[in-house]
């Protein structure tokens, strides 16, 4: 049984007429009339009585005539859907990212996303590169904002470097001992509030503390990002964060940019290399990927 056999016995059923049917469908009468005696064959059962012209459904007629009528509008509702995806009306993306980045870069850019395809459905899930990489690779994302270099090379990633940032320190407005610049040496002189474990500032700051030869000194840790400003804010320590982050935070907190060479971070847009993301997460790839103010 064919689509196209249903197509023509509904325009047959709905018209009872075999060429005005077949003017309906655009083809030839002898062509519907040969798919529908097909049909026919293939159903063991006349479909219609053809009786001195006059062309009426038999009972099997009857009987298929609702069911052809559902398989039809199943079909145009997937064709719809299939386009509604296509052209971006509707789906989901499933996107990964470091809590910072989740405070500095994405807003702006979910945003515009969000206001150029309100029907796309935005699920984020926050965590380390180590659980976000661990998350693409079985399929649990679509996209994921990592930090390089990840801490496993995966050769079935494809990553594609998206922005170096500063990292700087943050202290409450009437913290000591904080000049123009900080040099890393200088944070031994202050206790740290400390991100969890699992999250890549954390790595990259004691590994840069341990570089200067000192185990660095923790006030409080175990926080997220908003926790560790607000911990910052209230006096508790000083912390390491990006400068976006720290723009972002505004008054009751005072930005010292480190002494160069300074802290740097990579953030990289990663997929599955084996799977193509899908078309409503390779247009938010674009847009993440595209200079400011080409969006």
């Amino acid at each position: 049984m064919q689509f196209q056999q249903l197509l023509y016995f509904v325009a047959v059923a709905e018209t009872r007429h075999f060429t005005r049917a077949a003017e309906q469908v655009h083809v030839s009468q002898p062509s519907l009339s040969q798919q529908v005696r097909a049909l026919e064959k293939e159903l063991g059962a006349e479909l219609f009585s053809r009786a001195r012209g006059n062309i009426a459904l038999t009972d099997a007629g009857e009987a298929l005539l609702p069911l052809a009528r559902r398989i039809l509008a199943d079909a145009d509702t997937a064709r719809i859907e299939v386009q509604e995806l296509a052209q971006l009306r509707r789906g989901r993306i499933r996107l990964g990212a470091t809590p910072s980045v989740c405070t500095g870069l994405l807003p702006e850019v979910l945003r515009a996303f969000h206001d150029r395809h309100p029907g796309i459905q935005l699920l984020l899930e926050e965590g380390g590169s180590h659980d976000l990489v661990r998350e693409l690779a079985r399929g649990a994302l679509d996209l994921a904002l990592v930090v390089l270099p990840l801490p496993s090379p995966s050769p079935a990633l494809t990553t594609v470097e998206l922005l170096r940032e500063d990292l700087v320190v943050v202290s409450s407005p009437d913290a000591p001992g904080l000049g123009k610049t900080v040099r890393v040496a200088d944070l031994e002189r202050h206790r740290l509030v400390m991100f969890r474990h699992g999250y890549d500032l954390r790595e990259l700051t004691v590994a840069a503390c341990r570089a200067e030869g000192f185990e660095p000194d923790f006030a409080v840790e175990g926080g997220e990002m908003d926790a560790v400003l607000g911990f910052v804010q209230a006096g508790l320590g000083v912390a390491v964060v990006p400068r976006m982050v720290a723009e972002r935070a505004g008054r009751g907190l005072r930005m010292t940019p480190l002494a160069r060479p300074g802290l740097h971070r990579t953030i990289a847009l990663a997929h599955r290399s084996d799977v193509a993301p899908p078309r409503a997460a390779r247009e938010l790839q674009r847009m993440l990927l595209a200079p400011p103010g080409v969006q």
